[in-house]
């Protein structure tokens, strides 16, 4: 078991709490990283197998995330050990805030992450009687639609476009692999083709599939639609062990589904060009070296996949308002700060000789640093 104070380093966490409650068995964590540039924010997740070392990991991963794209929110996340399928959920997540109510909406603002749906955050904001303790909310609530919107696909193909034109690589007739065709993956792959790439392999729970001439994006989001992860049994093409999306004939990867499935093994079997990271943490420090000693261009995810984190600022913004954010001003702060950041950092990989997570952490570090040292919270 992690014991939570080895988890303190120079950056953070500046709060973990650990909170229970006997009469409905829920057990959950929150973990706020860094608050030097702004509240804590980042997404709530729900699973049986949650534990404080993953939601701290990623609760700074939400640090560099913000800090990358220069966006001024703290890093933090929360998590709840349950299944989201149980009939529990509700009063388990109403628990769960309610151990909370002396963080939130203060130092941390609820959001989605796996297990959780936007009626959740409704029920988050109903809890504690604020609008303001959560985004994520339904639209006729005044939320944002991240899933709907399809804003994290948006922003993985958007980086993904600047990325290949960094490297040469035109992405009009590129081939793509994506693993996991969900909300992230299928949005991804909706954007890709228009920009004119080629989805040539997708993966979802049940499986995977190959079409070295690509799919047919509409067909693949309408059984996405109608059959969920289930999916793959109804498309045509090859049907691949699981794993195999990974190192198909392609030249852009995007791993879009869970942590730490890129190795140093896999990496050495990658065809891709360019690695645009979808998931959170889909790459070890391992695979990362290996794919940038081949010459492979990564994407980092706390880049590639910001485009939830723009939006989800337009949503913080927007909390007690009584306006809609505008959708059309979302996309296009997304493609701008994606597309701009993605450059910068490829450029100042390219020019310290590092690959591009260290780049993008020394930016973010940077920017951390900065904020820390005029807030006083540097050592003296």
């Amino acid at each position: 078991m992690t014991d939570p104070l080895a988890l303190v380093d120079d950056w953070g966490p500046e709060k973990i709490v650990i909170v229970s409650h006997r009469r409905t068995g829920m057990k959950g964590v929150l973990v706020i990283d860094n608050t030097a540039r702004g509240v804590g924010k980042g997404g709530t997740r729900m699973s049986p197998t949650v534990t404080v070392a993953e939601v701290a990991r990623l609760a700074r991963n939400m640090t560099w995330k913000w800090a990358g794209v220069d966006l001024f929110y703290g890093g933090a996340k929360a998590g709840i050990v349950a299944d989201p399928t149980s009939r529990d959920k509700e009063p388990v997540l109403r628990a769960f805030v309610r151990a909370l109510h002396n963080e939130v909406p203060r130092e941390y603002v609820f959001g989605l992450d796996m297990g959780l749906t936007e009626d959740d955050a409704a029920i988050v904001q109903d809890e504690l009687g604020d609008r303001g303790a959560a985004v994520g909310t339904p639209p006729h609530l005044g939320g944002v639609a991240y899933d709907e919107l399809g804003v994290t696909g948006y922003g993985v193909a958007e980086a993904a476009d600047a990325a290949a034109k960094r490297v040469g690589l035109p992405l009009a007739g590129a081939r793509v692999a994506i693993q996991g065709f969900g909300a992230v993956g299928a949005a991804a792959a909706a954007r890709f083709a228009e920009l004119g790439a080629d989805i040539v392999a997708i993966s979802t729970t049940h499986g995977a599939v190959h079409a070295p001439a690509g799919f047919d994006v509409a067909m693949l989001r309408d059984a996405r639609s109608e059959h969920g992860d289930g999916l793959i049994e109804h498309v045509p093409g090859s049907t691949l062990a699981p794993g195999e999306e990974l190192v198909v004939d392609c030249d852009v990867l995007v791993p879009a589904a869970l942590q730490d499935v890129i190795d140093d093994h896999t990496a050495h079997r990658i065809k891709a060009r360019l690695v645009v990271e979808g998931a959170n943490l889909p790459t070890t420090p391992n695979a990362q070296a290996v794919l940038a000693q081949r010459g492979v261009t990564v994407v980092p995810d706390f880049l590639a996949n910001a485009g939830g984190a723009v939006a989800a600022a337009f949503a913080m913004d927007a909390r007690y308002s009584g306006f809609r954010p505008d959708v059309e001003r979302i996309f296009s702060t997304i493609s701008e700060k994606l597309r701009a950041t993605t450059e910068s950092i490829l450029d100042m990989a390219t020019r310290t000789g590092t690959t591009p997570h260290s780049a993008g952490r020394t930016l973010a570090e940077q920017r951390v640093r900065a904020a820390m040292h005029s807030k006083g919270r540097l050592p003296v």
